[in-house]
């Protein structure tokens, strides 16, 4: 066929004007680009082949060398695991030694604490043993008092027997001799025998009395020198000053503000009175709740040292010392019970403890008072063989009423049992805080310890000042009470006080009797005044024989 009619049937159509050259042309140039976009895929499907094997080769000779490495790295790994395996035996083994030797080591520690503890536990066998020896020999002492207490009574029954005897004769004679009536002669019969009574029985109460007072003066002075001795902390005499120094005259003005509107802004705020009087450079402070004097003061010297004082200032300052004074008394109390070694008291007791910081009695400052009566009570008790931590806790409380004492009224004693009661203390920490004044009787040993300590603190010389007016006061009241007895010549009032020393007539009081007027006085003294400490009461009589050799 034709080239042209394949291309008419193939739908290829020619325009009009090409020629049988052009066509030839036209074709011959197709054929061309086919030939060359054959040869083109020709070189390209044989490149790839070529591609194909290269690569192959290459991927082969690669993985090749990737296996190789592969069991060098196996081997090297194989190398290094023995030689981990190795030195993870000797580590072992080195471990293994090391827990030996720390093993006998503890071991060898432990021995050597048990063979302390076996001496300690020996040594207390040893205090036990003295201590149940020491109880045997009180017991048969205390058995022989009994046993001679039972003989008095017997013979007192005995002696009763004779005088009920001789006041019957007695009333028979006097019957028939006096002629005197049977109720004349029983009154004088029984004032007779009261008389010898009374005699009796003041030489027997001074015996035992006596006795008694020498086995519990041995004991007592042994635990209270024990106890002071224990604990020698210094004093130094505190005193809550309302007194703030000023650096000129001038700052009075400033403190008082124009028409007195800074010192009512300071005495609204601090809940103080402010007296500015003639007293040269000084600003005097008046208030009864001891916390609210000292915010006054802190803050009193902090506007001045800042020189601005205006109102809202004031307020400012006021707040910020009201927020430190109450952290400062929280840290306080804290540290009191920290030094005491007392744990588990309320919050808030720690807080009225703190409160004591600011608060004084006769000049002693009352939370450091607290802190040396809690001492006292634990070493007293640690000789008494009583729970230590209980006595400390007692002695620490004790006064904790006085930190509210100006908002409630009653005896600081009451207050401070009842805040101890609320706040979650034991029945012998209340008891022996409402007693430690005899406001009610004390019932317990630890009540007992309480008052000892709270005397050993007050009483040691410097602890407390008086004022001169109570101080002389005093001392008139006493002499006032002894020589309002029958019988006393003349009363002196000496060691501060703490002692009075009265004379009385030989001829009207003899040796039983003044031991009675005594114990009389002593116990007026007790009534009728309140005093720090104890006061000793001593009666004198004296016996003088004057002859002239003429």
């Amino acid at each position: 066929m034709h080239w042209e009619e394949r291309f008419l049937n193939a739908g290829v159509r020619f325009p009009k004007t090409y020629g049988r050259y052009d066509i030839e042309k036209e074709l011959n140039d197709t054929m061309s680009v086919l030939y060359g976009v054959g040869l083109i895929l020709a070189g390209l499907i044989v490149g790839i082949l070529v591609g194909f094997i290269v690569r192959k080769k290459l991927t082969e000779s690669r993985v090749e060398s990737i296996e190789k490495y592969a069991r060098k790295i196996l081997a090297d790994a194989q190398k290094e695991a023995k030689t981990i395996k190795k030195e993870a035996h000797l580590q072992a083994k080195d471990t293994l030694y090391q827990m030996k030797v720390e093993f006998e080591k503890e071991t060898r520690e432990k021995k050597e604490q048990l063979l302390i503890q076996e001496k300690r536990l020996f040594h207390k066998e040893e205090n036990i043993d003295k201590k149940l020896d020491q109880l045997e020999k009180r017991e048969s002492r205390v058995s022989e008092r009994e046993r001679s207490i039972e003989r008095i009574e017997r013979d007192l029954r005995a002696r009763e027997e004779e005088y009920g005897r001789l006041i019957e004769e007695r009333r028979r004679e006097l019957e028939k001799i006096a002629g005197m009536s049977s109720e004349d002669a029983k009154r004088l019969l029984i004032q007779s025998m009261e008389s010898e009574a009374r005699h009796e029985a003041a030489k027997l109460i001074r015996k035992i009395e006596n006795e008694a007072r020498e086995e519990a003066d041995k004991k007592t002075q042994e635990i209270l020198a024990l106890a002071i001795k224990r604990y020698a902390g210094d004093y130094v005499t505190e005193k809550t000053v309302s007194v703030v120094n000023l650096p000129n005259e001038e700052m009075k003005g400033r403190i008082i503000g124009r028409e007195g509107r800074n010192i009512r802004a300071i005495e609204a705020a601090t809940g103080v009175d402010v007296i500015i009087d003639d007293t040269p450079e000084a600003v005097i402070l008046s208030g009864f709740n001891p916390v609210r004097r000292e915010v006054a003061k802190v803050a009193l010297q902090r506007l001045i040292d800042d020189g601005r004082i205006h109102p809202a200032r004031i307020e400012d300052v006021v707040a910020k010392v009201n927020k430190e004074i109450e952290a400062s008394i929280r840290e306080a109390g804290e540290q009191a019970t920290f030094d005491l070694g007392v744990h588990g008291i309320n919050s808030e007791l720690v807080k009225l403890l703190g409160r004591l910081k600011y608060r004084s009695s006769y000049a002693q400052n009352v939370l450091q008072h607290s802190i040396e009566v809690g001492f006292l009570c634990g070493i007293m008790a640690a000789e008494l063989g009583l729970n230590i931590k209980e006595a400390k806790r007692a002695g620490l409380l004790h006064d904790i009423g006085k930190a509210v004492d100006h908002e409630v009224e009653g005896a600081h004693a009451a207050i401070g049992a009842d805040l101890a009661r609320k706040y979650g203390e034991s029945k012998e920490v209340v008891h022996a805080i409402a007693a430690h004044h005899e406001e009610i009787p004390p019932e317990t040993v630890l009540a007992v310890l309480v008052q000892a300590a709270d005397t050993l603190s007050g009483a040691r010389p410097g602890a407390r000042q008086e004022m001169l007016e109570s101080y002389v006061k005093r001392l008139e009241d006493l002499e006032r009470i002894a020589t309002s007895f029958h019988g006393v010549e003349k009363s002196y009032a000496i060691q501060a006080g703490r002692e009075i020393r009265i004379m009385v007539e030989s001829k009207i009081v003899d040796d039983d009797q003044a031991f009675m007027l005594c114990k009389e006085i002593a116990k007026k003294i007790e009534q009728n005044m309140t005093y720090p400490g104890q006061i000793k009461v001593t009666v004198i009589r004296e016996t003088r024989a004057v002859e002239y050799a003429k």
